[in-house]
């Protein structure tokens, strides 16, 4: 029996915010009481603050084919219970005319699974859940009348998932992609071990900026800060897309000139120089040529990153450089649209 559901939800556009709404709203309307929970970096949850009847839920997007680490986090010191609990990832849902396409989840489900059920706890769904694609990087946002056909389908199915709760009928759905999702999880522990802090690196604020901090005071994980009166983004960055989102202004970009020159230095020039001095011809190192290539790649990438994205960001003060970086990134263009989860589907306690 149930006696209340807790919700712990993580968003930076709103996709598993208004997935934890709808099934809120369905165990609302059948009487039993509900409460959403946002997920934050210090965010902690008490054993007496879970009841022993208590169905328990997480929401949270998929990052890098994987659950987000401050989602990880939060799993790890979540206490030890026994409860019930279901696992809800969105992923990159696209449309091709009239066919709704998926995304991927690579580790996004199996790992807080595993995790979760170390701890004591009895999975009863996971499910995955194809909301528009929020990676504004990669692609322009999808048009007002996609998302809304993509969020309506996604509705129906979180009613079904809904009434599986609440008459306690277990679901794996997240399970049927297993073969695909294991053949992407080496991308999830790259992405969780190197990738993340690779990617928080390719955010500025551009020419338009003007300073209102609403970047870095509405950051999930409080990865943004203010250096020389500019945004900088920490290694603490989700990528949770939320800032690039949400400016008013449309500054936040991604620049990818800047990006492609880094990432093929990281992963041509710099390891194949350092690689042909560590090992030279006829020597031992030579025979073991690849290994010593990635190893350097492994050791010198990310300090690269690092101290390129410093460099980066001391020369945007210069209103030539910041020109030619703002105008070599395609977020830039009128026509690359920004994506928030509609207003509607946001509302509700949290």
């Amino acid at each position: 029996m149930i006696d209340n559901l807790k919700i712990y939800y993580f968003t930076g556009t709103g996709n598993a915010r208004a997935v934890a709404n709808w099934i809120a709203e369905y165990f609302s309307e059948n009487k039993i009481e509900t409460e959403i929970t946002k997920i934050s970096p210090s965010l902690r949850v008490g054993a007496d603050e879970v009841g022993k009847n208590s169905l328990i839920g997480f929401c949270y997007p998929t990052h890098g084919f994987n659950a987000p680490p401050v989602v990880i986090d939060f799993l790890l010191r979540f206490p030890k219970q026994k409860n019930k609990v279901f696992l809800i990832n969105t992923r990159a849902g696209m449309k091709l005319s009239k066919l709704f396409t998926p995304g991927m989840s690579g580790l996004a489900q199996l790992l807080p699974a595993l995790i979760l059920k170390l701890k004591g706890f009895r999975i009863i769904g996971m499910q995955p859940m194809d909301l528009p694609s929020n990676w504004i990087s990669i692609h322009p946002g999808l048009r007002e009348k996609v998302v809304e056909s993509i969020f309506m389908r996604c509705k129906r199915i979180t009613q079904n998932v809904a009434v599986k709760l609440i008459t306690e009928k277990q679901f794996f759905k997240g399970l049927l992609s297993l073969p695909l999702d294991l053949m992407v999880s080496p991308i999830s522990i790259g992405y969780y071990l190197f990738g993340r802090f690779a990617l928080a690196k390719t955010y500025i604020a551009g020419n338009k900026c003007d300073g209102c901090r609403i970047c870095e005071k509405q950051c999930p994980v409080q990865a943004i800060q203010i250096k020389n009166n500019r945004p900088f983004w920490t290694k603490k960055c989700e990528s949770c897309m939320h800032c690039m989102n949400i400016c008013p202004r449309k500054a936040i970009q991604t620049p990818h000139l800047f990006v492609a020159v880094v990432w093929w230095l990281i992963f041509s020039i710099i390891p194949l120089f350092l690689t042909s001095k560590l090992a030279p011809k006829d020597s031992f190192l030579h025979a073991h040529f690849n290994l010593v290539f990635w190893t350097t790649i492994f050791i010198t990438g990310l300090p690269f990153v690092f101290l390129s994205y410093k460099v980066l960001h001391f020369l945007l003060r210069y209103r030539l450089f910041n020109w030619l970086i703002t105008y070599t990134s395609f977020t830039r263009l009128p026509f690359w649209r920004r994506y928030f989860a509609p207003k509607k589907y946001l509302k509700g306690k949290s």
